[in-house]
Formats: structure tokens, sequence, C-alpha cells
């Protein structure tokens, strides 16, 4: 039977506009986990909608993470017990959810909840957007909005993989904090094509759009990929034609995390192998802000206007 749990709904009445009122659960399908849910993290994108344009009544969250309390009643994935990090297409801003076994992975001892809430919706747009890169080993890459929730992953993610990974930031006062993540490579100015003399480059990742997208296509040595994922600057942007095509091989992608999960790979592939880079060291979240979750009106607004930089994570009371 359907039981009743508290989370967070659209509520234009309240300051806010976000509060904790009562909802119905669901039981769970064949292939759903039921999770009490610990922590949860903000994304820009599921928060303008919430804060802009949804109906009252909907129920924003694609991260949690939190603890397995029934598996699948097909018995794939984790079992009673496990702390997990997963992600929903909405509403996991909530005390339990239910949530398909492939997209949840079990969380390594050492890595804490508010880390892997970080991790869904951000950490697999880094993951999914260098993988258009293939092998970058010794490969040169770009990272605009490199202080942001996907930016700092993906300069992280590079590195990892053995690429010289420059991170583009527009203020001087993030130049320390991205510079840990590139090893010092960090280009500081309005103008992404400022990055032109470390370039050209093979992959470039943009968060950005307009004018750095445009700039972003004129930075593509012969062969390279420019991935798009966001408009956080401007939703249009114009570019000389002839000098992107006249690179030879240049490719744009757009890409779409729940497209990727949908046509490339399952989401709890890519969060078990982050979570476990996260153990290993070679990954570390920047959390700039942990509150109850209670405190999400206020929280959500700060995310929007941009007043602090890296993740935002609430804890489940």
């Amino acid at each position: 039977m359907p039981q009743q749990v508290r989370a967070i709904v659209v509520d234009p009445a309240v300051d806010g506009k976000l509060a904790i009122k009562p909802v119905e659960l669901r039981d769970p399908d064949r292939d759903e986990i039921s999770v009490r849910v610990t922590a949860i993290s903000l994304n820009r994108g599921e928060t303008r909608r919430a804060l802009t344009m949804a109906e009252p009544g909907w129920r924003p969250g694609w991260d949690f993470a939190g603890v397995v309390e029934q598996t699948a009643a097909d018995r794939s994935g984790p079992t009673v017990g496990s702390r997990v990090v997963g992600l929903l297409p909405s509403g996991a801003w909530a005390e339990r959810v239910n949530c398909r076994s492939h997209a949840v992975a079990a969380l390594p001892d050492g890595v804490s909840d508010a880390q892997a809430a970080t991790l869904p919706v951000a950490g697999l747009t880094a993951l999914h957007a260098l993988r258009q890169g293939g092998l970058l080993l010794g490969r040169k890459v770009l990272v605009d909005g490199a202080s942001g929730g996907v930016g700092h992953l993906a300069c992280q993610l590079a590195q990892a993989a053995g690429a010289l990974v420059w991170g583009h930031v527009r203020r001087p006062e993030q130049r320390e904090q991205v510079a840990q993540w590139c090893d010092g490579r960090v280009v500081v100015d309005r103008d992404l094509g400022a990055a032109r003399q470390h370039g050209p480059f093979w992959l470039i990742v943009d968060s950005l759009g307009g004018p750095a997208l445009s700039a972003a296509l004129t930075l593509l040595q012969p062969n390279g990929t420019c991935v798009t994922l966001g408009v956080s600057d401007a939703n249009t942007a114009t570019f000389e034609s002839r000098n992107f095509f006249g690179t030879g091989g240049a490719r744009l992608y757009g890409l779409t995390l729940f497209h990727e999960l949908m046509s490339v790979e399952r989401g709890g592939v890519g969060l078990a192998l982050l979570a476990d880079l996260i153990a290993a060291g070679k990954l570390r979240p920047q959390i700039a802000v942990e509150a109850p979750w209670s405190d999400v009106g206020g929280i959500a607004r700060r995310l929007i206007d941009r007043e602090f930089t890296g993740k935002a994570v609430l804890h489940v009371e």
C-alpha cells in the first residue's frame, strides 16, 4: 500500500516557493529499490524550473544519497542496509524514494553522504562529456565554467585521465581554487578566446553557451570535439562557419544527461566509478554549502543568484 512521506514541493504561497509537505509514495516496481534519503544536492536546472516555471505541487530533485530499506523484487541492485547514491528524473528531494536499481550504486567506505549526493547529475554529466574525447592521455582539454558544479568535476576527471587540463573562469578570485584541479593551468578572462594561446584543444567542455561556445568552436585542433551541455551565459551563439569546418574533422556534440543514460550507459555504472575515485582520493567534490533541507528555499535562491560556486548539499532530517 502507498505510504505517506515528506518531500519538497513547489508552493508559491510560501517564502522561497519550496516547502516540505506530506506526499504519497507508491509501492516500488519490481526493478526498484526503496531508499531512506539522507542527503540531496541542488542543480541549477531543476532549481530554476522549481522557482520560475513549475506548477504548484511539482516535486523537484535529481540527486540523492541514502540507505536501502527494501531490495528490488527482481533481486537486482544493492541489498538492504547498503549506503547508496542515485538519481531520479524528478522527486528525489524527499525522505524516502523508489529508484530503478540500474540508477543507483553502492558507496564504498570513506565516501560521505554529502560527497555522494554531489555526484549524480554533475558528476555523470562531466564523465559523459569527457568520454566524447576518447583517450585523453597527453591531450589538451579546456573546461569553461571550471568553478561550477560540472566544471570542477570535469577538470579533476580529465586530470585523472592524463589530460593536460586548462580551466577557464571569469573572476580572478576563482583562480587559486581552480588551479588545484588543473595543475595550475587557469585562464582568467571574460572571453574564452583568451585560452587561444594554450591551444588548440582536443576536447572542450562548454557549459556557458553564447560567446563562450562561439569561441570554443575556433579553438579546436583537427578532429577535436566541443561538447556543449549548458547555457548559463546565453541561449544563442553565432560563429564563423569557415573557421569551424576549415579546421578539419572538428565536431560539436550536444549532451543531455538523461539521453546519455538511456542510450550510452546506465547511471549506476558511472556512479560506482565516481564514488570509487572519491574513495581513492582522485576526485574531491567542492561542497560550497551544507544545510538542513528545511533551508531549501533560501539555498535555492542563492544558487540561482550565483552567490556561491561548487555544490549545495542539504541533509534530510
